[in-house]
């Protein structure tokens, strides 16, 4: 299941140590430190008091704190468009709103997944979007705790324990027909030179080409998730949406931190109905390859034109879900809501002994919750099984 991860350590991201020849920007701490607050006081804040509805009813529970973590993952779409003026660009099919997706995406650094939230801000809907991720990140203070609580799917790298771990977690999405769009890099990990070279030996022993701008695809968990999403009915298409960086290339955490922003990002998307798919696991196998022989393809014709772009494509054939005026608001918002909840936060420590307690109290619970059960997720999995098993107890009476 190695491929289903995406490769990015949010210890670095927030703690990352930079060489000291290397002169920490400004505006990229800014950047860190304000995602990391806002995680951090987010999940104890505006995540905590929800939690005991998930004993409750798991159902209502995902829909609330889906919502909430959605409010979160505006504030990096706003502070890269808004503060650090990144421009996106978007072309192709785009997306149905509210569809139920898997969206598989080329890895071409290891910030392509916060990247995405450009594009789903406009033609989709954040609160939709969950991640395959290695589960040490769930330990990872705020970012981790938030992600427990957003149901995000961790992945310990064993497939024995990881297949029947992922078909929990799918036939709970699919139990509770909250729609779902999961990312996946099939490739497991982002393109730089080592990797290619091990995607160059895998393609030598295969007899399959070399790729100059994408890795060779691992297509095992793809077929997996798509066909039990399938299975259970929970499932409209899969989004191929190809990520390509014409100047700056910001390829890991650290270039942040530097202010090594990318310029622009452009997203060129192919929208693949669940009707049109192939029935059988080994076509499905051959699909995604062919996907990815496609992507070469796409964007050496992107890095090799001037202007560099998907242009010749076209633009996106489904218009946004919200127009640029509703997104700029909604950027702005953002930027002001988080802001001042960060400030809002540190006062209340200041000066409220009880704001101080309830946040000692929660981050014992997160902390706690983490050794005693292993991640929210796993007690949210466990809480549904058990009202299942009453309404089912209840029918058979």
């Amino acid at each position: 299941m190695a491929e289903l991860i995406p490769e990015f350590d949010l210890t670095v991201f927030v703690f990352g140590a930079v060489n000291s020849s290397m002169a920490v920007s400004a505006r990229g701490l800014y950047f860190v430190v304000t995602l990391f607050l806002g995680s951090f006081f987010g999940s104890i804040f505006m995540l905590g008091p929800v939690l005991p509805l998930m004993f409750l009813s798991p159902a209502w529970y995902r829909w609330i704190t889906d919502r909430i973590v959605a409010t979160w993952l505006t504030l990096p779409v706003s502070l890269l468009e808004l503060v650090f003026g990144v421009k996106v660009v978007i072309t192709g099919d785009g997306f149905i709103p509210g569809e139920r997706s898997v969206i598989i995406m080329n890895h071409r650094t290891r910030l392509d997944w916060m990247f995405l939230w450009c594009c789903l801000l406009r033609y989709s809907y954040l609160r939709l979007e969950k991640i395959c991720l290695k589960a040490a990140l769930k330990a990872v203070p705020g970012f981790g705790w938030a992600m427990q609580v957003a149901c995000f799917v961790f992945i310990q790298r064993r497939w024995v324990e990881d297949k029947k771990h992922m078909e929990n977690m799918l036939d709970y999405f699919c139990d509770i027909r909250e729609p779902l769009q999961l990312l996946l890099f099939p490739e497991g990990t982002d393109l730089t030179e080592n990797t290619r070279q091990r995607s160059d030996a895998f393609a030598a022993q295969n007899g399959l080409p070399k790729f100059e701008y994408v890795l060779h695809p691992r297509t095992t968990g793809f077929t997996f998730i798509v066909d039990r999403l399938r299975k259970g009915d929970n499932l409209d298409a899969v989004h191929d949406i190809t990520v390509a960086y014409p100047k700056n290339i910001p390829q890991t955490e650290r270039h942040l931190i530097l202010g090594l922003f990318p310029r622009e990002i452009h997203f060129h998307v192919r929208r693949y109905s669940v009707t049109s798919l192939p029935s059988s696991s080994s076509d499905l196998e051959s699909w995604c390859r062919d996907r990815w022989a496609e992507k070469e393809t796409r964007l050496h014709d992107f890095y090799s034109a001037q202007p560099r772009g998907f242009d010749r494509e076209g633009v996106a054939r489904v218009p946004p879900c919200k127009t640029e005026l509703r997104v700029a608001l909604i950027k702005a918002a953002s930027l002001l809501y988080w802001s001042s909840f960060i400030a809002l936060c540190f006062t209340g420590l200041w000066l409220w002994p009880p704001f101080r307690l309830y946040f000692v109290l929660m981050v014992g619970v997160f902390v706690a919750q983490q050794k005693l059960i292993g991640g929210l997720e796993l007690l949210e999995l466990s809480c549904h099984r058990y009202w299942k098993s009453m309404a089912t107890d209840e029918k058979m009476k």
